[in-house]
């Protein structure tokens, strides 16, 4: 019969590794190199729906790093945490760099850079017994850290209105599902205007999340410079803050800090990567 401290050790140090089941080792070599042993890339879902941010990713999701991935979601392999955040910086520092130039992303910036990550659903939350985009983010920000980048986890974003399972929708059904879900916490607005923000998750396959995380940001943003006067536009009476419905000529007029730049994953689907192939 197993002891408490074996299932315990089993959550800190894997049985087996999280990509290929080699025993005894969080992530062999072999699958370390698969997850981050390429340069991350853009990647483009297919079809690319309007106002996803520019999303760059460290792997597609196949094999070894689809199996990571579930172990870390679904299984509580929490040492796994490390390596995917190493993944996830990799592709943090790509994004920055399209988006900011290399100076930016070697830390030159001006304020630091804040991963946003998109949060579950509260119950997924309840029934895994972590969240682990949050941690993936966390492991992120302290090895862009590590590496000189000045980087921070905002776990801002909230969602508003219970949303349904995925799994089972396509690209259009994804995106109605999700518009309007998203909110930033109440006291989350001043943080974001600290830095460049780049939204993270684990994985893309539609970029319905990551576009509904960026609208709700920019709207954050966006209604915060207009209460203090420091843009020439201002909301439409009538409108409420977390609104999904501001333009996207209106959001266009908020640059600086507190700008969604880009989007980062440690994953994405191969077609979203078959795209950039020349």
């Amino acid at each position: 019969m197993r002891g408490w401290w074996q299932d315990l050790t089993d959550l800190v140090l894997p049985a087996e590794c999280g990509g290929c089941g080699r025993p005894r080792t969080v992530l062999c070599s072999r699958c370390r190199a698969v997850l981050g042993g390429a340069a991350p890339r853009r990647v483009r879902p297919v079809p690319e729906p309007p106002g996803l941010p520019a999303v760059h990713a460290a792997a597609p999701y196949a094999d070894e790093v689809r199996a990571a991935l579930l172990a870390h979601k679904e299984r509580g392999a929490l040492a796994l945490a490390g390596p995917l955040g190493t993944a996830l910086a990799g592709a943090v520092r790509a994004g920055v760099r399209a988006a900011t130039g290399t100076r930016a992303a070697a830390g030159g910036s001006a304020g630091p850079v804040l991963l946003v990550p998109v949060p579950s659903a509260r119950g997924a939350v309840r029934a895994r017994g972590h969240d682990p985009v949050r941690r993936i983010a966390l492991a992120a920000a302290g090895e862009l850290r590590r590496s000189g980048v000045p980087a921070r986890a905002l776990t801002v974003l909230r969602q508003r209105r219970a949303v349904a399972d995925q799994s089972t929708l396509g690209s259009r059904q994804r995106l109605e599902n999700l518009t309007g879900a998203l909110q930033v916490a109440t006291g989350g607005q001043p943080l974001l205007r600290e830095g460049a923000v780049v939204l993270v998750d684990d994985l893309m396959t539609t970029g319905a999340s990551l576009k509904e995380a960026a609208r709700a940001v920019r709207t954050a943003v966006y209604a915060a410079r207009s209460r203090e006067g420091m843009g020439e536009r201002k909301p439409v009476s009538g409108r409420k803050e977390g609104n999904p419905v501001y333009s996207t000529s209106e959001l266009a007029d908020a640059r600086g800090a507190g700008d969604v730049i880009c989007a980062a994953v440690v994953a994405a689907s191969p077609d979203s990567f078959e795209i950039n192939r020349n």
